[in-house]
């Protein structure tokens, strides 16, 4: 067994995860895989806002802050991890870092695609005293691919099983992979659906004047009414009706668009706002599985999005008769599959095994993703 760490900051902007994950055999996929230890830091409000504002405005000083800052906080993530564990550093081979995305422009109208991924990999090397593997995008956009979704390689070796699943995240954005079963030899599919709860989240905060960071468990949006128009507004975006692959983000799906929907919308109670994204969110995903080919026989929740108990109960509504279980169910952490994943992408770049899933980017061909920065 080989241990590996991954840690993934994404764009809910929540925080830090970190993952220990042991790897059995050296092949590409692994003979086994077992999570030794799992652990959450959450950004401070101060943090979160920093990310927002330059997400929005960042001047050149502005992300170079921010990428050293990011980087010292991840290191100390993994630190952490490996210090509430009873894993020494010695047996860990290397970090997985996918680090907190600022700006990702997929690949349009022929021309390739460009991202930036701050939380600098030097830092996190000497913060926790580890090789790191970062900069996992850049190499599939080199070759005409989205850069996205990266979990979709890791799904396909570390949870498909004997019938066709779907692993459905509903982080910041939402994605799906979806699996046919292991004696089928159909190609599997991977896209992001749109919003997870990027922009229910920013709703919240900024209905709440900063008094809850999000909905949790979906309270305000129980209590809420939906509100047809204003969901119409977002589910007539042609990012909905165009096909795989594609990829998406918090500078698509934006705070300045959410902001202007809200103003066009002061009506609306906070309730109701919160139900009308939920249900965004929930309708949504159900309308990106109408790409799947192999139909699936269920739905695999995962990320932050899949502990909001409406979210949930309204994404069981849009896809019905398909039954949503719990990510749990395949034996793996909803919150964690994200940094595991990059334990395994770290593992995969340091054993020189490729690691896009061209179905899922729509690369030309497959790479090594991901530069190593040594300890």
């Amino acid at each position: 067994m080989s241990l590996w760490i991954g840690a993934m900051s994404g764009p809910s902007l929540a925080g830090i995860d970190a993952a220990i994950v042991a790897f059995e055999g050296d092949e590409e996929r692994p003979d086994r895989w077992d999570v030794v230890a799992f652990r959450t830091e959450r950004y401070p409000p101060e943090v979160r806002a920093a990310l927002r504002s330059a997400i929005r405005t960042g001047t050149a000083a502005t992300l170079c802050d921010l990428d050293f800052d990011l980087g010292a906080r991840i290191g100390a993530a993994v630190r952490a991890t490996i210090d509430a564990s009873a894993v020494s550093s010695d047996e860990v081979r290397a970090v997985g870092s996918h680090g907190q995305t600022l700006w990702h422009r997929p690949p349009a109208g022929g021309e390739r695609g460009a991202t930036l991924q701050l939380g600098q990999p030097a830092l996190i090397a000497e913060i926790a005293e580890l090789p790191v593997v970062g900069d996992f995008r850049v190499r599939d956009l080199a070759v005409g691919g989205e850069g996205a979704p990266l979990t979709a390689h890791t799904d396909a070796l570390m949870l498909r099983g004997d019938e066709p699943r779907a692993i459905q995240n509903i982080g910041g954005m939402a994605n799906v992979t979806a699996l046919p079963g292991l004696d089928d030899d159909a190609e599997p599919l991977a896209f992001d659906t749109g919003p997870g709860v990027a922009l229910l989240d920013a709703a919240i905060e900024r209905v709440t004047e900063g008094a809850l960071a999000f909905d949790r468990d979906g309270e305000m949006a129980r209590r809420g009414t939906i509100d047809g128009e204003a969901l119409a507004e977002w589910l007539d975006d042609p990012y909905f009706e165009a096909p795989p692959p594609k990829s998406t983000g918090r500078e698509y799906f934006s705070e300045t668009r959410l902001v202007s929907w809200l103003e066009r919308h002061s009506d609306l109670a906070p309730d109701d706002i919160a139900a009308t994204l939920t249900e965004l969110t929930a309708v949504t995903i159900a309308r990106g599985y109408e790409w799947i080919g192999t139909k699936p026989d269920a739905c695999y929740a995962c990320g932050g999005g899949a502990r909001n108990r409406t979210l949930v109960d309204r994404l069981r509504a849009a896809l019905d008769p398909l039954p949503v279980h719990d990510l749990s169910e395949l034996g793996l952490d909803p919150d964690a599959r994200e940094a595991v994943a990059f334990a395994l992408l770290a593992r995969q770049h340091v054993l020189g095994f490729p690691a896009n899933a061209t179905w899922a980017t729509g690369a030309s061909d497959r790479r090594i993703l991901g530069s190593l920065t040594p300890a």
